[in-house]
């Protein structure tokens, strides 16, 4: 499915939009098996998926949920974000997990399909969150739970993939803004100065490599679609001439070390070094201010192709989720619904530099200077940019994109395989996966 996200408008859109979910069958105490609703009171135990980075703002939102629910006591644990779906998956096979967490749509489904959460259509639908989470987030929870209509976990933010420039070496160079890709393969080449140790950009290599490397092909081939039946379009010949070229930037226009980098380590080398342009997305805009300051860097979109065309692929959703073992999810409920209210909703996004699901919290006057300072923002609302879903619905997807590959993309970048050998090499396991979800539909 191809979409346009006109985020700035989704306020205006959502607000006029009343959610309609598909009611799920629950058992007498109001769940879908397991747990129970308990009393409404006493102690639950939170997981952040983002622990460390985030924080800071989740026990603001702790203290001040705590303050109106005096007979509620917030347990937080932050998991890095590395390290969660591992613990999540220990947790499901051992016991121990927690009666709320941090759950992303990158790997909802793998829980879904292992009867970990909760369905939250009935509570949505039933509460305070009816008809003002944006339609768009929700969809995505959707499709990416893999179960029809029903929501299983409540969508808080959604994210951008961004190309982040240093202002101020661009201006040294007399270079415009990396606004199409011959610009940006053309500011790449020229800022880089090998013997002073400048860098026209910085590739991710390590964790995290292959949703930036898909942005990038899409972008580059204009493929608006992510599957052409059952088969999808990872190693159509555009794609794998884009890679060929975005791979081709290793070790001549970027650090050496790349090879290894996550986003921590490329973000740090971007905000110290002598770095020109950097690929991530909104998240790491606090680190770039706090670095930099407002004049030395700007955010732009995915550059455009011939006529203006832009396409990325879809980031994931980041939402709670209410687990199947809680036995106190009445409370945990509360918890959910406090997080994902208009005050605690624009804290948070406005802290994380991300877009909010609460649509009240998306008409807050932070959201609208981001989004006038920041080309990122803006492309999301002036119909320039076609969005290509990546399949988080399918069980499978995390494992191919991280485990199965991760090391291949690697040794794309190290001559080891060509960029035709990895991409055929991910479509037959997408394939594959497509193909056994299809049955057990």
């Amino acid at each position: 499915m191809t979409t346009t996200t006109p985020f700035r408008a989704v306020a205006a859109v959502c607000l006029a939009t009343a959610l309609t979910l598909t009611a799920s069958a629950c058992g007498d105490d109001g769940t879908s098996g397991g747990g129970s609703e308990g009393e409404g009171t006493g102690s639950i135990t939170f997981w952040d998926n983002n622990g460390g980075v985030r924080t800071p703002v989740w026990k603001e939102i702790i203290a001040d949920f705590e303050k109106a629910h005096p007979d509620i006591d917030v347990e937080y644990v932050p998991i890095p974000i590395n390290d969660v779906q591992s613990k999540y998956d220990t947790a499901i096979a051992g016991g121990g997990l927690p009666d709320v967490g941090g759950v992303s749509t990158s790997y909802l489904a793998n829980m879904v399909a292992q009867d970990a959460l909760e369905p939250v259509g009935d509570r949505i639908a039933g509460g305070a969150l009816k008809g003002v989470l944006a339609e768009s987030m929700t969809e995505g929870v959707k499709v990416a739970g893999g179960r029809g209509e029903e929501m299983y976990s409540v969508p808080t933010s959604a994210n951008n993939g961004t190309l982040w420039y240093r202002t101020d070496l661009f201006e040294d160079a007399g270079l415009d803004a990396p606004t199409t890709w011959d610009a940006f393969y053309d500011a790449a080449e020229k800022l880089t100065d090998k013997e002073n140790n400048a860098f026209g950009y910085t590739i991710r290599g390590g964790e995290g490599s292959i949703a930036q490397a898909l942005d990038v092909m899409y972008g580059q081939s204009g493929i608006t679609e992510f599957w052409e039946g059952d088969e999808t379009t990872v190693n159509a010949p555009e794609n794998v001439a884009a890679l060929e070229k975005y791979v081709g930037l290793y070790k001549s226009v970027t650090p050496e070390a790349d090879v290894n980098n996550d986003f921590v380590k490329m973000v740090a080398q971007f905000d110290k070094g002598d770095i020109g342009m950097l690929s991530h997305n909104l998240g790491s805009h606090q680190d770039h201010l706090k670095a930099l300051g407002e004049d030395r860097f700007a955010g732009l979109p995915q550059p455009a192709g011939p006529g203006g065309k832009r396409v990325q692929v879809s980031n994931p959703v980041d939402g709670l989720g209410l687990f199947t073992s809680s036995d106190n999810k009445g409370a945990a409920w509360k918890f959910i619904e406090f997080a994902a209210a208009h005050e605690s909703n624009s804290k948070w996004n406005e802290s994380a530099a991300q877009i909010p699901a609460n649509t009240e919290a998306a008409g807050d006057a932070w959201i609208k200077e981001s989004a006038r300072g920041n080309g990122a923002f803006e492309s999301l609302t002036d119909g320039s940019t076609t969005i290509v879903q990546l399949p988080y619905y399918l069980p499978d997807w995390n494992s191919i994109s991280k485990t199965d590959n991760e090391p291949a993309f690697q040794k794309v970048l190290l001559g080891e395989m060509s960029a035709k050998e990895f991409l055929d090499q991910m479509a037959e396991q997408l394939n594959e996966a497509q193909a056994e979800w299809r049955e057990q539909q």
